[in-house]
């Protein structure tokens, strides 16, 4: 063990660099999520949710401090963000109760809002799998108080669902969560990971990753077992990296899990974690959003999402 790495299983000190530290990038915010990577531009995004806004982290070419600057204000109170197969950016949006697109020129189009007639609650995190298909998970969390969104009713249960690419309609593809949250594809996209944080204010909820098969059809899901349970805290957001381990956050900071779901390790970060991904040069700098600071530690694997 050292300041940052704990280890519980040999294979993860091949993973970590013990001379590569925990590095606190900016700090100052309010809750931290959806971090996305990109590598054509160069930048990290990032949102702040209760202050409405999604920053941008431009990494210094050398020695000294990257440039933070503000990329969207407001924005909808966003959370999670992905990259769809054209490169443009992909939000879920708490205040919209929408997942939006940015298309190249800067304008916002509306990619899904309703489901059979009813809102959405407060869409949480989003993938985009390389059909150009992007799935979603939609929790009560936004609509619950005014911190993080609008207080709303609620009219729809907190599911999982699918943009098709070809029609962008909007299919329900899980409907047995509390409040499914992070969610990510196995580096051969065979199989669906979802976090299960539980409903707010529920003391009792159970909070788990689950993993689900994916049929020949490319969307239905099967299975759903319990892949491994984060301690402490839980999982919200999490990564692949190329050999098939998930990073995930942790209220201690990042666990990462076998295929097995063992754990084998443990980066530790001063605040809870909420999300986290790859990026930088060979996708090996791994971007941390903790509740009120933005960190990045390098490690000796690559990550698998585009860059």
């Amino acid at each position: 063990m050292t300041q940052w790495f704990q280890t519980h299983d040999p294979r993860f000190d091949r993973f970590v660099m013990r001379n590569a530290p925990l590095e606190r990038l900016a700090t100052g915010f309010r809750w931290l999520e959806g971090p996305v990577w990109f590598g054509d531009a160069g930048c990290l995004l990032f949102s702040d949710i209760p202050n409405n806004v999604i920053m941008r982290y431009v990494p210094a070419n050398g020695p000294g401090e990257g440039h933070l600057s503000v990329y969207r204000n407001p924005s909808n109170f966003a959370n999670g963000h992905s990259r769809d197969l054209q490169g443009r950016l992909i939000s879920c949006e708490h205040g919209s109760r929408s997942v939006t697109r940015t298309e190249h020129d800067g304008r916002i189009t509306t990619l899904a809002s309703h489901y059979r007639g009813k809102r959405l609650n407060s869409p949480n995190d989003v993938v985009v799998k390389s059909d150009g298909s992007i799935w979603f998970t939609d929790p009560h969390y936004g609509i619950m108080t005014d911190y993080e969104g609008h207080r709303s009713e609620q009219e729809l249960p907190c599911n999982v669902y699918r943009i098709d690419p070809a029609s962008g309609g909007l299919q329900m593809v899980c409907d047995d969560f509390a409040c499914p949250n992070g969610l990510a594809f196995s580096p051969d996209e065979s199989r669906l990971y979802i976090a299960e944080t539980g409903r707010m204010f529920d003391p009792d909820a159970e909070r788990h990753i689950r993993v689900f098969d994916i049929g020949s059809d490319g969307y239905s899901l099967t299975g759903g077992a319990v892949f491994h349970r984060v301690s402490p805290g839980a999982a919200d957001g999490f990564r692949f990296d190329s050999d098939g381990n998930l990073w995930t956050s942790a209220r201690d900071g990042v666990h990462c899990i076998s295929s097995e779901g063992e754990l084998l390790g443990r980066i530790l970060v001063p605040e809870t974690v909420a999300n986290i991904c790859f990026g930088g040069r060979g996708k090996s700098r791994l971007y941390i959003c903790a509740t009120t600071s933005l960190y990045a530690i390098t490690l000796n694997r690559s990550g698998v999402q585009r860059p």
